[in-house]
């Protein structure tokens, strides 16, 4: 397995005049940066001064799109078609990409956020329409995709480079599923606890799902969420750990 990984997070989540998340804060500590593109959140302005932000702090940047749905924050699950999924992601990716460009840098992931991700998670058809919108952009864009699931299995088919993503707070079903969140310790609440699955998964390939078995795991990828001053210093712990575990921490691209 892997002793090189990146670390990533959500960003860019404000819209309007609310913010959402420490963007700046989290900005200091992880490598790779995705970036809401005014679906499920952020909008024009927004992701431009994400962008210009995250290219400032050399901070390797992804597209984060979601379903159009601000008011349930993209966490709803839409009954899209494979069509439309594959023309939300374009219409996303392509908006991202031209502030990367008016910002002398490019995109080198996308991420789909929220309910797209998890149902893509599970459902080859949808995974396969993500996969094949980023392909036809722009073959070069990696795939961020939860470890083991259809969405690696896409990424492979259509021809793009995939890194499979795991979560530092999230708990796990036994088939690789992130628990849902309605449901009692679906997260990890305990910060030490959290730093030990995550060495473990990228040392060891392994963690421990929800119902106390261990499950087999490939972590190219931590994803990691800043949206409060402790988070934050979550973020800046996990970063410490690993390295002080001899873990490397860099961008995706550099081994992937």
């Amino acid at each position: 397995m892997p002793q090189t990984v990146d670390l990533n997070s959500d960003i860019g989540e404000s819209f309007g005049d609310y913010k959402l998340g420490m963007d700046q804060e989290v900005l200091q500590y992880v490598t790779s940066a995705n970036i809401a593109c005014g679906f499920h959140a952020g909008d024009p302005l927004i992701m431009e001064k994400t962008v210009a932000l995250a290219a400032s702090k050399k901070v390797s940047i992804g597209a984060h799109p979601g379903y159009p749905d601000l008011m349930g924050f993209g966490r709803r699950d839409l009954k899209a078609t494979p069509a439309e999924v594959n023309a939300y992601v374009t219409y996303q990716l392509g908006a991202l990409m031209a502030f990367a460009a008016a910002h002398g840098t490019r995109l080198a992931h996308l991420k789909a956020h929220g309910a797209m991700y998890n149902m893509a998670a599970v459902d080859y058809n949808l995974a396969r329409a993500i996969a094949e919108a980023v392909h036809a952009v722009d073959p070069h864009i990696i795939l961020l995709a939860l470890a083991g699931s259809q969405m690696v299995k896409a990424a492979h088919d259509v021809g793009l480079t995939v890194a499979e993503e795991v979560f530092a707070d999230r708990a796990y079903n036994e088939d690789g599923t992130l628990v849902a969140r309605s449901k009692q310790g679906s997260m990890i609440e305990d910060e030490h606890v959290a730093i030990t699955r995550v060495v473990r998964m990228v040392r060891e390939g392994k963690v421990q799902a929800i119902t106390g078995n261990d499950i087999a795991i490939r972590a190219d990828s931590v994803c990691v969420h800043g949206d409060n001053p402790q988070a934050v210093a979550f973020v800046r712990q996990i970063r410490d750990e690993l390295q002080r575990q001899g873990i490397d921490v860099v961008p995706m691209t550099h081994f992937l």
